[in-house]
């Protein structure tokens, strides 16, 4: 899918956590000469860094000001910490008083300047508002987001001077894996990374863009974060693209309310593989996904009647409540070869890649013959 809507001229970016792309993001690379196909792997040495505050035409419309304040919120307070209602006001009056301060002078934006601003002018407001500690500390808040500021341990995120330009790459991955276990990156790179591609999407009119996140999901899909999850889906629409979430564990969606309110009832296209080993769950599933029995039985019936002289899996797809339907999905040798996840298979493609000067297409072209010689060789 991803593939097709890649040659149909989408903008692809993908957030993964487990090299699933790569095949696919390196053949891109190769058919294009290095002109497309991007892949960013998070690592300790080139970690990926983003300034929330900057903006290409130095407009803060209230979409942004929303991802801003979202992103101060999730470093701020933890998932199971909501904002009292005066916290809200008080960060919402302190991100637009920055931001006017940008827009009156020359001072570059970074979450640097932010910090210091709402140490220094930010503080002198809200001592002559009086606002009290218990309805907004700031002492704690500073403290907590000192990790962030210069010379803090993540000082290095969000003070970035080089903006990630997606603009013209039309392919891009995120590999992500190395911090999927860490709690306080995962979910603010997640975000920074969304945040990019909004910030991009503004700008490619007319052109159909998509962003796919696949486990990397469950690192927003918080109480805190539904709203932003809610904007985001209903932001891309607006600017001609899709948001798509992939997950292999049913239980992920079974138990986050979050997942139903924000993701759910903003999805009209649902696909769904074989569900055959959550059949005793499957009356939950049903139920948060909102399917009529039809639809069940048609689920349900996944890869139950297969051809055995051909291999496909079978996928339902269902349209909104308009439309549902059992599909196959059937892919030559050399997709197979490219999608591959299997380590063994990924790691013979790449050596042989890497013997013919990196032409991944020609590495899988000349395995996939091997393989059909072989087969018709017995």
């Amino acid at each position: 899918m991803v593939r097709q809507y890649y040659e149909q001229g989408s903008h692809v970016l993908l957030v993964d956590t487990g090299n699933s792309y790569q095949g696919l993001c390196e053949l891109i690379k190769g058919k294009t000469k290095g002109k497309d196909g991007v892949y960013f792997t998070y690592t300790e040495d080139n970690p990926i860094a983003f300034n929330p505050f900057f903006t290409d035409d130095g407009v803060f419309d209230i979409e942004k000001r929303e991802s801003i304040k979202t992103l101060i919120l999730t470093l701020w307070k933890r998932d199971d910490e909501p904002p009292t209602r005066s916290e809200e006001v008080a960060l919402s009056n302190a991100v637009s008083g920055y931001i006017d301060r940008i827009k009156q002078s020359d001072e570059y934006p970074s979450f640097n300047g932010f910090y210091e601003y709402v140490r220094g002018d930010y503080k002198r407001v809200l001592e002559e508002k009086q606002v009290r500690e218990k309805d907004f500390d700031l002492a704690g808040f500073l403290n907590v987001l000192e990790p962030y500021y210069r010379g803090g341990e993540y000082d290095y995120l969000l003070n970035s001077d080089k903006q990630l330009d997606l603009l013209s790459k039309r392919f891009i991955v995120f590999e992500i894996d190395a911090i999927k276990d860490h709690k306080i990156l995962f979910p603010i790179v997640t975000i920074i990374i969304m945040e990019v591609f909004i910030n991009k999407m503004r700008r490619l009119k007319g052109v159909r863009k998509m962003i796919l996140i696949e486990e990397a999901w469950k690192a927003i899909a918080k109480e805190g974060m539904a709203e932003y999850i809610k904007y985001l889906f209903k932001t891309v629409r607006k600017f001609f693209g899709e948001a798509i979430v992939v997950t292999q564990e049913v239980d992920d969606i079974i138990q986050s309310p979050v997942v139903k309110e924000s993701i759910i009832n903003n999805s009209d296209c649902k696909i769904l593989l074989d569900q055959r080993k959550y059949m005793n769950k499957f009356d939950d599933i049903q139920a948060m996904l909102g399917l009529t029995e039809k639809e069940k039985a048609q689920i349900l019936s996944i890869n139950q009647n297969n051809d055995p002289s051909r291999l496909y899996k079978e996928v339902w797809i269902g349209l909104g409540g308009t439309h549902s339907a059992v599909y196959a999905t059937e892919v030559s040798l050399e997709e197979y070869l490219a999608y591959t996840t299997e380590e063994t298979e990924k790691m013979e493609v790449m050596q042989l890649a890497s013997e013919l000067d990196g032409n991944v297409e020609l590495a899988i072209k000349r395995i996939a013959q091997q393989r059909r010689d072989n087969a018709n060789s017995y």
